[in-house]
């Protein structure tokens, strides 16, 4: 079917042309704007020779420009790349050369990456795009301005017509519209391969999940760069002709604040950030009586939380998804306290069950893996074969990797991650990617990571490390070695030395014997 994402800025630009799309930075955009703006945008892609199937990348701070670059691809069948900017240059370096990315539009703070590793990238020298992010700035601080190597983004895209772009070549609801980055379980991250007809399924999964009206006000400050910020809150949230309050980044203060200014109906949260907001207090301060529907979790969730909210009138729905197949499941609101500590039921274009290794499905109360089957699974992980036929089997079945349950009501929850992979603050951290870069210390012999409860975070990296003989090692030692090699959100916040690490008899460390030994304590 020729159609494609991109039709969602063209007809709510019929449909609804004066509503409000984006309330950015206390700024409104109305869909109309933001249509034409998305079209400026299309006509400076095909000027700068980008064409369907290329991949763009977007280095950049929640702003309307994201959104626009971002349907502007779709529009031309072009592949858009969010890219996570609290990675490090080199594992920006990598994603950037994986998927062949032709073009990269960045924001003035992430100017000096950019520069550090431009040279050793695949980006074309005339395809840098500067833009200034407009942030604030600290006293005597200025933000860089665009350099000779860059070209400024508005002075590329201003000047362009408002019609309709028409691109050379169809573009089909097959057709890839994304490629979103998640890392491996060996350290070498995966690109997902994100469709337009998935997309727009996913679009009708969560305006089911929240009973979406075009009278909703949707508050969130989750990145874009993630799938949950583009695809699980943005993308359905303009889909279905709803106002988005939208902000640079997250401020808890901001963001309770934000709810009284604009009467938000729809919340999206973290539940680190829902713990950062309670932090403030401001939640007492406000009135949320036009709240009715509060979507959170994104990690394991303890009932304090939920009891907290519930206090102020504020009902957090948990649910369950990732990069592949984002927004799976969700707990319906009346269940939440009798069904406390499940993800919930599958969506309706979902279909969930628990299987064995042999892949039998399991009975009620059996742990076995999830997996899953439907139109918002990905269409596979990029230039990778042989993982996407791992993850990918029988047809569609997706492996998620995780271990979990159903109950005799068809609520699942989930018992532990197979792939060792845990969440810190709403963030996929996988050990074995830091683990590497330990073992690479000269110091270091051996090193292992497995994460144990936080109070702020949810999950956090508790790191065992077994120095070479003769040698000592010191935190700061460690800190210093990891600094620009791995984002900082990765970082291990505990350290232990260790004289050995247990192992099995091929050499593997146990690190259930880790995680039962430390991981309570």
């Amino acid at each position: 079917v020729e159609w494609n994402v991109g039709y969602i800025a063209t007809k709510r630009s019929q449909v609804t042309p004066s509503k409000k799309a984006l309330i950015y930075e206390d700024v409104p955009v109305t869909y109309r704007e933001l249509n034409d703006r998305v079209n400026r945008a299309a006509h400076m892609l095909e000027k700068k020779g980008i064409k369907k199937g290329d991949r763009v990348a977007l280095l950049l701070l929640n702003c309307v420009e994201f959104l626009e670059v971002y349907f502007a691809c779709a529009k031309l069948g072009v592949i858009v790349v969010p890219l996570n900017w609290r990675l490090a240059a080199p594992e920006l370096e990598y994603q950037l050369n994986n998927c062949d990315v032709r073009m990269l539009v960045f924001h003035d703070c992430f100017l000096g990456s950019v520069d550090l590793i431009r040279d050793r990238t695949k980006v074309e020298q005339d395809k840098f795009v500067f833009l200034a992010s407009g942030s604030a700035t600290l006293p005597g601080f200025e933000l860089p301005r665009c350099p000779s190597w860059a070209q400024d983004y508005h002075e590329l895209s201003d000047g362009e017509s408002v019609s309709e772009p028409v691109p050379l070549e169809p573009v089909f609801l097959d057709d890839a519209l994304a490629i979103i980055y998640t890392s491996g379980v060996t350290g070498a991250p995966k690109g997902a391969v994100l469709s337009h007809l998935q997309t727009y399924f996913k679009n009708f999964q969560v305006a089911i999940y929240i009973d979406a009206c075009q009278d909703d006000i949707v508050i969130a400050q989750m990145p874009l760069f993630h799938s949950g910020g583009l695809f699980i809150v943005a993308t359905p949230a303009l889909c279905g002709g709803m106002t988005l309050v939208m902000r640079r980044g997250f401020d808890p203060n901001e963001f309770a604040e934000d709810i009284q200014r604009y009467r938000g109906t729809v919340v999206f949260a973290l539940t680190t950030m829902w713990r950062m907001i309670l932090e403030t207090g401001k939640l007492d301060q406000i009135d949320v009586s036009s709240v009715r529907c509060v979507v959170g979790g994104g990690e394991r969730t303890p009932p304090s939380l939920f009891e907290e909210l519930a206090k102020r009138n504020l009902y957090m729905q948990q649910g369950f998804g990732q990069t592949e197949n984002s927004a799976m499941m969700l707990l319906p609101r009346s269940d939440i306290q009798r069904k406390m500590g499940s993800i919930g039921k599958p969506g309706f274009f979902t279909d969930i069950w628990i299987a064995d290794g042999n892949g039998r499905r399991l009975g009620p109360g059996e742990i076995g893996e999830i997996c899953a089957r439907g139109p918002t699974v990905m269409s596979g992980y990029w230039n990778m074969p042989e993982e996407t036929s791992r993850t990918i089997t029988d047809g569609g079945v997706l492996h998620t990797g995780d271990l979990g349950y159903v109950d005799e009501e068809g609520y699942f929850y989930i018992v532990d991650r197979v792939k060792d992979m845990y969440r810190s603050g709403g963030e996929n951290v996988y050990p074995a990617e830091i683990e590497k870069i330990l073992c690479a210390h000269p110091k270091v012999s051996m090193a292992a990571i497995i994460g144990v409860p936080d109070e702020k975070w949810g999950e956090t990296g508790m790191a065992f490390i077994v120095p070479k003989p003769g040698e000592s090692v010191t935190e700061k030692e460690i800190y210093d070695f990891l600094k620009d090699k791995v984002a900082r959100y990765k970082y291990p916040t505990k350290i232990r030395f260790m004289d050995e690490l247990p192992l099995t008899a091929t050499m593997k460390v146990k690190k259930a014997e880790l995680k039962a030994r430390y991981a309570r304590a």
